[in-house]
């Protein structure tokens, strides 16, 4: 059995992203809890040890060390042979929607979330300039998820599980109420909250909190 480890901190989305799919399958992992707030994953030790890109999350794979969290959804999904869609048609809209998620709607919300719940004095203007962003993209995910029960059809993929990884933390944190004003987004989140082993992201992800301000 193949034996994981995951460098995250808990209020990582994409940390979480990983601690979900690899539950999802079925499959254990040790926390590694990475002082994040402190400022470790800048250090030029811990980049030259862990990963030089200097981002959590990190995956070891028997001991090989993997980053960036689409290409390991891609390969847990591979290598265990579930979220990875269905067939041709289905694993390109995997791929087209986890694409556009890691650009857009995680991209975006990580950082609009991570300055106004974990930074004293986040600029106005650019929290502003970022919820126009995320308002964009959260509708045109409520219209496609309107539509069917999951971004690629009707069974859940790595992709769902990406763009769902920053909307799942407490609402407070991003100051979003998605049942009322993206009731449709709320309801794709329930069906991805009801499949089997699901657990919330602090549930998953234990260990130390950041400060939070809002």
């Amino acid at each position: 059995m193949t034996r994981y480890r995951l460098h995250y901190f808990p209020e990582s989305g994409n940390s979480y992203k990983l601690a979900l799919m690899l539950t999802l399958c079925g499959q254990s992992f040790e926390p590694v809890w990475t002082d994040f707030g402190g400022g470790v994953t800048r250090s030029a030790a811990w980049r030259a040890s862990i990963n030089p890109m200097g981002e959590i999350p990190v995956l070891e794979e028997d001991g090989t060390r993997l980053t960036q969290t689409g290409p390991i959804l891609l390969r847990l999904a591979e290598r265990h042979g579930r979220f990875g869609g269905r067939d041709e048609r289905e694993r390109f809209e995997v791929l087209r929607w986890l694409f556009w998620d890691n650009q857009k709607l995680s991209g975006f919300m990580a950082a609009y979330r991570y300055r106004r719940a974990f930074t004293p004095s986040p600029d106005l203007q650019v929290q502003a300039y970022l919820r126009g962003r995320i308002d964009d993209f959260l509708g045109i995910l409520a219209g496609e998820v309107a539509e069917r029960p999951f971004i690629a059809g009707d069974a859940p993929s790595v992709a769902d599980l990406s763009m769902c990884g920053y909307l799942l933390f407490p609402k407070e944190e991003a100051g979003y109420d998605l049942a009322t004003d993206y009731p449709a987004v709320q309801a794709w989140l329930q069906r991805i909250a009801a499949l089997p082993g699901w657990q919330a992201p602090y549930d998953l992800l234990p260990g130390e909190r950041l400060r939070r301000y809002a």
